[in-house]
């Protein structure tokens, strides 16, 4: 195994980008019409088709990437083809096209192409677009953060290991990925316990005068301070990259040897000292809990299809552990088959990622052999897609299936449960229908400074946490919970009724709940008047007289305030929607707050910034120090000037 991985390889660059203007026979909207609204695309069959017929006439039967737009210039569709004129031509034989397809035809307005040299340079650059463009006729990956790794760092005498999450710059070994954070401090603890590694920052180490508490507690060697020297230390290191680098059989063996030849030595103490080390690391491979033969480095990735939705499972097998995994939930049609989103998956997955040279599937996946190649044109290696139907690897490829079904089986009971509760919902506040969107308000403050408003949105998957938003108040005087709440209201919806006039965006709420009582919703009602909304519900949420959870009031419009019985769901569901705008206001406003409180004192030194903050830092360990720091020590670091450091030195004695 190569711990540290290949560096990734740059996306290809598209040989040319083709561009066919329409000809005046093709109908199409006059942008300048309406400048600043989004037009409502008016699907047309005949029309969309004579759009790509267009185009048809220009394109190159070479490989490429190509783009259906709609009215407002935003993607409907991002493909790729290893013949752009067969592949486009397709679309125009709508008598074969499924009625997702048509749809889609009808509503496209243009097209956009871009030439590539080959079909996996197409392939690599189709999900990349993907992934920025988010086109809604394709299949997508939602949720596509990175995962932690385990650094054990290079460039230093004692290495120390650490958790590390982004792009890998830094010198040293990674090893990973962990499907979570969780997975990597459970990890890291072992491995402090295990090895006695340090997890100070270099600073810290060389400011060190004598041992701090992880050393009292036995998770470090203490090698700031001279309890062990470099050699014996970096024995430490050796032992902790081979069990990271799946030897994790051989350093526990060793460690037992240790352990017998101390125990017939009458060495109790150092018997026991290493017993708990072995202890920690049986710990570790306890949460991994697998160990498959010639199973070095694979990602298992599987998929479960019930009820139009799918689930894909990853699984992260390094050094014959398991490092945890993963589920996902793409957006696709409800037609699509598995290994249809299992290949667009794929795609997307990696396309931030470095792949390993073995990915285990659960279904034969279109185009495998150019998407094996595609990978391994990104990761520098070769990449073996393999579909197990036999032995320990099918056991492994199952037990994916198996958790992606369980989850999916989750997902679908929980909107379920999230469906009848806005359909309560709707009943009790006397809805038209269940609400698809709901936005809750919330203002937080301290005796009116710092003051954010916030709001939430909630629809029938649950708390869309990529639609939260924070306002920063800019007018409203300090205080007047009335004003910001106008204020707050004012700029999201004057912004909604600019921005997309005819709703067709999906970002208009049915219902509008506000933390508050009777003057609160009455701030709201004025604010959409003025703004000339009339079908946007409303409604205020306030606690009892005593301010106890369970006894909560709430205001609709024209109506006497009510209250749902003790025991309703529907009171939970609201009462978890106004403690969860509640929870995100008062995290907004505490950021806001500690970022002021940490401010360093060396932010108020003029011409300080952030190079010579960090080398100050760096060379004294606290900001306090600077302030204390004669002028020839300021001198004496890198990058201080005698100028800069009789500014500093100034700054910090003046008076003095």
């Amino acid at each position: 195994m190569n711990p540290a991985g290949p560096k990734q390889a740059p996306p290809p660059e598209p040989a040319e980008q083709v561009g066919v203007p329409l000809p005046a026979s093709v109908p199409r909207a006059d942008p300048r019409a309406e400048p600043k609204r989004r037009r409502k695309i008016v699907p047309d069959l005949v029309r969309g088709t004579g759009v790509i017929e267009a185009h048809l006439k220009q394109l190159p039967s070479s490989p490429g990437v190509y783009r259906m737009l709609d009215a407002n210039g935003d993607a409907l569709y991002v493909g790729k083809a290893s013949n752009l004129k067969k592949r486009v031509a397709s679309y125009a034989q709508t008598a074969k096209l499924a009625y997702r397809l048509s749809r889609m035809v009808s509503e496209t307005e243009t097209m956009e192409f871009v030439t590539t040299h080959t079909e996996v340079e197409a392939l690599l650059l189709e999900s990349n677009l993907i992934k920025r463009l988010k086109p809604r006729y394709n299949i997508r990956l939602l949720d596509d953060k990175s995962f932690p790794y385990i650094l054990v760092t290079g460039g230093h005498d004692f290495p120390r290991a650490v958790k590390h999450r982004g792009a890998r710059n830094a010198p040293g070994q990674y090893y990973g990925p962990f499907a979570s954070a969780q997975a990597v401090a459970r990890t890291l603890v072992a491995l402090q316990r295990a090895f006695l590694l340090r997890n100070c920052s270099d600073s810290m180490f060389a400011t060190r005068t004598r041992p701090c508490l992880q050393y009292q507690i036995k998770r470090c060697a203490a090698p700031c301070v001279a309890r062990i020297d470099k050699q014996a230390y970096g024995a430490l290191v050796d032992q902790a990259r081979d069990f990271l680098g799946g030897h994790s059989r051989e350093v526990q063996e060793r460690l037992a040897g240790e352990m017998r030849s101390a125990s017939e030595a009458t060495d109790f103490e150092q018997a026991a000292r290493l017993r708990d080390r072995i202890k920690a690391l049986a710990h570790v491979q306890g949460h991994q809990d697998i160990n498959v033969a010639a199973l070095d480095e694979a990602d298992v990735i599987a998929a479960h299809q019930q009820g139009g939705q799918t689930c894909v499972q990853v699984f992260f097998f390094r050094g014959g552990g398991n490092y945890g995994n993963r589920a996902y939930f793409p957006n696709h049609d409800k037609n699509d088959e598995p290994a249809a989103v299992l290949a667009a998956f794929l795609g997307q997955f990696y396309d931030n990622k470095s792949p390993p040279r073995l990915i285990l599937l659960s279904h034969d996946v279109p185009e495998q052999a150019l998407i094996a190649e595609a990978l391994a044109v990104k990761a520098g290696h070769a990449v073996e897609l393999s579909t197990p139907k036999r032995g320990a690897k099918l056991n492994l490829v199952e037990n994916a299936v198996i958790n992606a079904r369980d989850a999916l089986g989750r997902r679908l009971a929980e909107g379920s449960s999230q469906r009848k509760l806005l359909e309560g919902l709707a009943a009790a506040f006397g809805l038209e229908g269940p609400p698809a969107r709901i936005e809750v308000y919330d203002n937080s403050h301290i005796q009116g400074r710092d003051a954010y408003g916030c709001m939430i949105v909630a629809g029938p998957d649950g708390f869309m946490k990529g639609q939260y938003r924070k306002f920063l108040i800019r007018e409203a005087k300090p205080g007047d919970d009335y004003a910001m709440m106008r204020e707050v209201l004012n700029r999201r919806f004057a912004r909604a009724v600019k921005e997309d006039p005819e709703r067709a965006n999906g970002t208009w709420p049915e219902l509008v709940l506000i933390d508050g009582g009777q003057g609160q919703l009455g701030v709201a009602e004025e604010v959409l008047g003025e703004l000339g909304i009339d079908d946007v519900a409303l409604a205020a949420i306030a606690k009892g007289p005593d301010r106890d959870a369970g006894n909560e009031q709430f205001f609709l419009p024209g109506k006497a305030p009510m209250r749902l019985e003790p025991r309703d769901p529907v009171l939970y569901f609201l009462q978890r929607l106004r403690d969860e705008a509640h929870r995100f206001a008062i995290g907004t406003h505490r950021a806001k707050r500690l970022k002021g409180v940490v401010r360093s004192a060396l932010d108020e030194v003029p011409g300080i910034g952030g190079k010579r903050k960090r080398a100050l830092l760096e060379h004294f360990g606290s900001a306090k120090a600077v302030a204390a720091a004669g002028l020839s020590d300021l001198e004496s670091v890198k990058g201080i000037s005698g100028a800069v450091a009789k500014k500093i030195y100034d700054h910090f004695h003046a008076g003095s």
